[in-house]
């Protein structure tokens, strides 16, 4: 009985403990809680004042923001376009080909009808899925061009007077815009979504989203607390401005449709950093209506290449020309009086032409106009397959300076040479430092200043193959080439001693065609252009 009065005694104690310990948990939870909310809708609210609302960042023009940090979403806030197809489209194209970017055009009315956010998983999908991830190169060569001729000029002087510039995109993957936001907006932190890659590819999806909202809302907390002052420039159909409500932003700027319609587009003398170097196949931005436009001319454009290059090859000058004309393509010729002389003088031997380097058929073109298959040009790359089917003779050259320059005597000794002294192509109204080989080959040199504006497609490519860069060119619905003979200059011959010369009549070769052309002479050369398009110096696969 004793044993039984204990076992029940310490049940009793053991049960009172248990609810003197259950009521103190609850107090404990009532407190924490109370001091959850405390801290949620008290101290943090004291902290962090709530911020200020505004309807458009024009206010912002007015107002000193050398020391604030202001955070900016690239496609609500920056761009003028609301549609994201165009960019998804470029790198579909552009590293996958046509058949991937026109299964992107044919699936973009389902895409249409889908959530955004389910939209552009698929847009990411198509464009993303099976490409390698060393060799895309669109965000930093292609899609510079395209996103900084959507850009407002007035959310573009909002940017520039910021002290520190934070770029944020809630559907584009950091690989997109990083380089552009970077490069050319000079913008010092740029966050955007992470794209899942296995085996050194990407499988075309993006990172968790919650992720990329936790960093985003890290990096915000750590700007207040360096810079004291941060302001938000977000649009209402954006997800951003619901972190920027999150008490670290003292101003958030609402941009509204109605605004970007009536942005101005930012001009390309105001670029940061010049627009030089670009590549992609495509000349024109790719939205829906011109998508549509590309794909309907596409058969014909093949159709109409191979007809085109046939006739060049197969059908001598003298006929060729008119059905090259009359199949659309379109030269003009234009000839100062002096070189009109010089070319049409009864004792002239061979010519030494010193072109801007547009295409590769800068050389067939002005034998065209010429009116002369008696032509050779030296080249340093170019593929075997470009060498075959070329009508008239190419000389590849060794870059040893001393080799190349008894080789290019000995061809203008036996007619007229064709050099291009920029020594790669440049799709841009700028000139690129001239080699000075050139004006030691012969007295007399003759500029010539050649233009080929480009329709749908570009003719020249720094990472793609080289053997189609003629074909994409004759693909276009009208060709076009202007080819202007400007006064001859003198060589420098042997009478050079100090090296010196040379590069005076190479600067000023350049400088007679950059007028005429109304190009910008620049310092650049070959090698920086490859080493910013392909990340190589510019040597070119034998095809």
């Amino acid at each position: 009985m004793q044993w039984l009065k204990r076992s029940r005694s310490r049940k009793k104690r053991k049960k009172n403990f248990l609810q003197k310990h259950t009521k103190m948990s609850v107090k404990i939870s009532i407190f924490q809680s109370l001091m959850f909310l405390f801290n949620r809708f008290i101290l943090r609210r004291y902290r962090n004042p709530k911020p200020k609302y505004q309807k458009g960042p024009s206010f912002l023009l007015l107002s000193d923001l050398s020391r604030d940090t202001l955070i900016f979403n690239l496609e609500g806030a920056l761009l003028k376009s609301d549609s994201l197809f165009p960019y998804f489209m470029l790198v579909a194209f552009e590293a996958g080909g046509v058949m991937r970017s026109f299964i992107l055009f044919i699936l973009y009315p389902l895409i249409s009808l889908m959530s955004h956010e389910m939209g552009v998983k698929v847009m990411v999908f198509v464009s993303f899925f099976g490409i390698k991830k060393d060799g895309l190169r669109a965000g930093r060569a292609v899609l510079p061009k395209y996103f900084l001729e959507d850009v407002g000029l007035e959310m573009f002087k909002v940017l520039r007077k910021a002290g520190k510039r934070i770029g944020v995109s809630d559907d584009l993957p950091q690989v997109m815009i990083e380089g552009f936001l970077k490069d050319y907006l000079e913008t010092e932190v740029v966050v955007g979504r992470e794209m899942k890659v296995v085996g050194g590819y990407y499988i075309g999806i993006m990172e968790d989203k919650t992720k990329h909202d936790l960093d985003f809302d890290e990096l915000v907390r750590k700007e207040r607390l360096n810079t004291g002052h941060v302001i938000g420039i977000t649009s209402f159909n954006t997800s951003l401005h619901r972190y920027l409500v999150s008490q670290f932003c003292q101003e958030i700027y609402f941009v509204k449709k109605s605004d970007k319609r009536n942005w101005q587009t930012l001009p390309r003398n105001q670029y940061p950093k010049p627009l030089i170097f670009h590549d992609g196949r495509l000349a024109i931005k790719p939205t829906l209506m011109n998508a549509l436009v590309l794909f309907m001319w596409g058969p014909f454009a093949v159709a109409a290449a191979a007809a085109r290059l046939f006739v060049s090859l197969c059908i001598p000058y003298s006929f060729s020309i008119p059905i090259l004309g009359f199949s659309g393509c379109r030269l003009t010729v234009e000839i100062d009086d002096v070189s009109s002389q010089k070319l049409n003088s009864s004792q002239r031997k061979g010519c030494l032409f010193a072109c801007n380097h547009r295409t590769l058929l800068d050389p067939l073109y002005i034998g065209f106009a010429l009116k002369t298959q008696n032509i050779t040009t030296v080249t340093y790359s170019l593929s075997r397959v470009s060498e075959l089917l070329a009508p008239i003779k190419t000389v590849r050259l060794t870059r040893d300076r001393v080799s190349d320059g008894k080789a290019m005597k000995k061809l203008l000794s036996e007619g007229d040479l064709v050099v291009c002294p920029e020594g790669t192509t440049c799709r841009e109204p700028h000139l690129l430092r001239f080699s000075p080989l050139f004006t030691e080959i012969s007295d007399r040199i003759i500029p010539v200043a050649v233009t080929s504006p480009a329709t749908f497609f570009y003719g020249t490519t720094a990472s793609g193959l080289k053997a189609f860069d003629p074909l994409f060119f004759l693909m276009d619905p009208y060709p076009t080439y202007t080819v202007q003979f400007l006064d001859p200059v003198s060589g420098v011959s042997c009478q050079d001693p100090d090296g010196k010369l040379k590069f005076e009549v190479a600067n000023h070769v350049q400088g007679v065609i950059g007028k005429a052309l109304d190009f910008e002479c620049t310092n650049l050369t070959r090698k920086d252009k490859y080493l910013i398009l392909a990340g190589n110096n510019g040597v070119v696969k034998k095809n």
